[in-house]
């Protein structure tokens, strides 16, 4: 590959084979190869890798437990600052998934040096660090090594008061299934790279991604909630499989209720697809009851989501409290007493 000069128009992700959270391990492979390891049980861990929840939860004491998490990917958008941004707001995103508040960030960085101008570093560390600071928490060091691929991330410590944490394994049934933001991201980010997405899905696209979950975190927490998770590579569906299972309930998803970022649609007949979505599709195919729902749907519904919102179960008397205090915020379905029939998710349009 040619040495970038300050004189060209530097496009980051061309430096990505895979870019953002559609470089995800699909779920299938990850659960295979995570079973054959010994699970050391503690009183202190409230929250471990079992329920694929998106964080890890460690007690402290009676009032106190460590959020811990660490997120990363190869760019997804092409303006370095803005790549920093949607990494450090991904990745922060786990600790508001659970509840939780982050206090401190380390940076993860694998840098194609002599590739790439080191400005491009500083200003995608300088978009990291506008998103921890926002956030409220700090960054207080990180790790870089040289790499082909350029790579950013975080790894974030929060706290949480034990009693007060939102995990995925709370959902009750007659619940109410919230989505705080839109989907598409993983098809518009497709078709950006191919130079085939306007400015102003663009700029709504980057605009999602960088949109921290605090308010509907913070939400939550205040009204009493205990359900949450946030929308990330395995797409809405993969991610709302595990709340299902570990909730031991049914999700019932309307699909003509869940939101598409401007331009989905568009890139998606375009042919912007990701080797993700064809991963989550396989790894959901048993699990679901995909109804009557049309193609064009189901490639939205399994589409890997970079710095996605979270999805919440709402008991119905708190709904529109919730729905009022968080913008953008949608339901798109129902919790469900666990399916005879042994799917974990049903469809319907």
């Amino acid at each position: 590959m040619a040495t970038a000069t300050k004189e060209d128009v530097i496009r980051l992700t061309q430096f990505a084979r895979c870019a953002g959270c559609a470089a995800k391990m699909g779920p299938g492979d990850l659960a295979a190869a995570l079973a054959p390891l010994e699970r050391r049980t503690d009183p202190r861990i409230l929250v471990g890798r079992e329920t694929f929840d998106d964080a890890g939860v460690f007690q402290l004491s009676p009032e106190l437990a460590l959020v811990q998490t660490l997120d990363f990917f190869a760019p997804i958008v092409d303006d370095p600052y803005d790549f920093g941004r949607v990494a450090a707001t991904n990745a922060l995103s786990d600790v508001f998934a659970m509840g939780g508040e982050p206090i401190t960030a380390m940076n993860i960085v694998g840098f194609p040096v002599g590739q790439l101008p080191l400005t491009v570093l500083t200003d995608m560390l300088r978009g990291g660090q506008d998103a921890v600071h926002e956030a409220g928490a700090f960054i207080v060091g990180g790790h870089t090594i040289t790499d082909e691929e350029l790579k950013y991330g975080l790894s974030v410590t929060g706290t949480i008061h034990p009693t007060r944490m939102l995990t995925n394994a709370a959902a009750k049934p007659g619940d109410a299934l919230v989505l705080t933001k839109a989907i598409g991201t993983g098809i518009l980010s497709t078709a950006a790279k191919r130079g085939a997405l306007g400015e102003g899905e663009r700029a709504a696209l980057v605009k999602s991604m960088t949109t921290l979950n605090a308010v509907a975190s913070r939400a939550a927490v205040a009204m009493g909630l205990h359900c949450a998770t946030d929308v990330t590579g395995f797409g809405l569906l993969g991610h709302a499989s595990h709340v299902a299972r570990a909730s031991k309930v049914t999700l019932r998803i309307d699909t003509a209720r869940v939101p598409l970022l401007p331009g989905t649609r568009a890139a998606l007949a375009a042919g912007a697809l990701t080797g993700g979505a064809a991963r989550n599709d396989r790894y959901l195919e048993p699990l679901v009851d995909w109804g009557r729902i049309t193609s064009e749907e189901r490639a939205f519904l399994v589409d890997p989501q970079t710095s996605g919102g979270l999805l919440v179960a709402v008991p119905l008397e708190k709904l529109a409290g919730y729905l009022g205090r968080v913008d953008g915020a949608v339901q798109i379905g129902e919790v469900r007493e666990r399916s005879h029939s042994g799917e974990w998710l049903s469809l319907q349009n």
